[in-house]
């Protein structure tokens, strides 16, 4: 059976729904009708988490804001280590609770992970503070020396604790 994409309306305009419909061919496995233009932006708490990881660990190879298979760009990728870290800011989420995500955001979690590539989430009240930056750093550093069990999602919402699973949780 063939699916064929048709438009009776014209296509959004807005960046938001071309970014979605983007990442819905993308999972479909179809030509996407309309190219979508990513904003990149890297936020202050970004930056210093980069800069901080970076100094951590000096080989380690960091590229912010990169578009992986014409996907929406992610906040920091590891391609060495076939890894993705996303600084997961307020707009991530349903709320400003920082527990339930929006449907873009799994879906481009979801996308990553069914491209091959490891996913590393950290909700941004987990940046606040020296502290907790080391504790995510910490346990980055433990995921990168560990070998992969399989491909998914790690939320660092726990500073804690680390989750791995191929089912993405908070």
């Amino acid at each position: 059976m063939t699916c064929l994409l048709v438009w009776k309306i014209p296509p959004p305009d807005n960046e938001k729904d071309q970014r979605v419909i983007a990442m819905a061919a993308s999972w479909l496995g179809r030509p996407c009708p309309i190219i979508p233009h990513y904003q990149t932006t890297i936020s202050k708490p970004q930056t210093d988490f980069c800069d901080q990881l970076q100094s951590c660990m000096p080989s380690l190879k960091i590229e912010k804001e990169k578009s992986l298979n014409s996907l929406p760009p992610v906040d920091l990728s590891l391609p060495d280590r076939n890894m993705v870290i996303e600084i997961q800011g307020p707009f991530h989420y349903v709320s400003s609770d920082f527990k339930t995500r929006n449907g873009s955001t799994l879906l481009k979690i979801a996308l990553l992970q069914k491209s091959g590539f490891e996913v590393i989430e950290i909700p941004i009240n987990q940046l606040w503070n020296r502290n907790s930056i080391k504790r995510c750093i910490n346990q980055i550093k433990t995921r990168i020396n560990t070998p992969p069990k399989g491909r998914g999602s790690e939320s660092l919402n726990n500073p804690q604790k680390l989750f791995f699973s191929n089912r993405l949780r908070l």
